[in-house]
């Protein structure tokens, strides 16, 4: 008997068994659903969610590529990806495992040296200390991935304007239960660039508000000519025309709709 386009299960996992086995919160999973990324085939009489083998084996993808940096626009293009291979994908993960207990069995043996070998407070090792340091950093997890996050008055025209204007990849916009915008993601070449509302609790302002720009994106394009060219037809501010810089880059800048600056640019051969 289908539950409006969903089927009624009575095996399989429920929404509540993934979350915690997940660590993500069941209001996570329903936003999968709504962006179509994890979409639960069917539902308990009660009407909650409920999930099958596959899309377990979907979500542990997910949550691989979450902890590479991927944002979930592009982790939704790579679940589709025909070369998708989960046996490399296991491996590639048992790997870092594997490393991430070398280093703390190492980190293990040498605390342990330490602690037994009555060293006197006054005279500390320093060069065991100093292992001690670098083998917690390479414990730590590692930097993966840089965010930018612009903040801007109205999100929606902002995320319009630097999609049609600036050419830059569709992300998404997520709303709350009123509609409203809270959330937003562009994606610049090989990173992804947040959209933040303004905020008085943590004094964040668009440069529409404070009058200024206190900061600007740098993005690199294949071709800063062709790129002017598109974003002038298409009504970008332009603040300087493309020119060779002493640096080394090719460049031009532009405004936003809400007054940041934004640098188009390519290393010169």
């Amino acid at each position: 008997m289908a539950i409006g386009s969903q089927i009624r299960m009575t095996t399989g996992h429920k929404v509540g068994e993934l979350a915690a086995a997940t660590g993500l919160t069941v209001r996570t999973l329903h936003h999968y659903e709504e962006v179509g990324l994890l979409v639960a085939p069917g539902r308990t009489a009660t009407g909650h969610r409920v999930y099958d083998d596959t899309d377990v084996e979907r979500l542990y993808r997910i949550c691989l590529l979450k902890r590479l940096g991927l944002p979930l626009g592009e982790i939704s293009r790579a679940l589709d990806d025909p070369a998708w291979d989960i046996k490399a994908a296991l491996q590639a993960h048992l790997a870092e495992v594997e490393r991430r207990l070398e280093v703390g069995n190492r980190l293990r043996g040498r605390l342990a040296r330490l602690a037994s070998s009555g060293v006197p407070a006054e005279e500390p090792p320093t060069q065991d200390l100093l292992a001690l340091l670098e083998e917690m950093r390479m414990l730590d997890t590692n930097v993966q991935r840089r965010i930018s996050v612009l903040v801007y008055r109205d999100m929606e025209s902002a995320f319009d304007f630097l999609i049609n204007v600036f050419g830059l990849g569709p992300g998404e916009l997520t709303r709350d239960d009123m509609g409203r915008v809270v959330h937003g993601e562009i994606q610049a070449g090989d990173g992804v660039i947040w959209l933040h509302n303004e905020t008085d609790e943590f004094g964040l302002k668009s440069p529409l508000t404070v009058g200024a720009c206190t900061g600007m994106i740098a993005v690199i394009v294949g071709d800063v000519d062709a790129h002017f060219r598109d974003s002038s037809e298409r009504g970008a501010r332009i603040r300087y025309e493309p020119v060779d810089q002493d640096y080394g880059y090719r460049e031009y800048g532009a405004f936003d709709n809400e007054g940041l600056l934004w640098s188009f640019m390519k290393p010169l051969d």
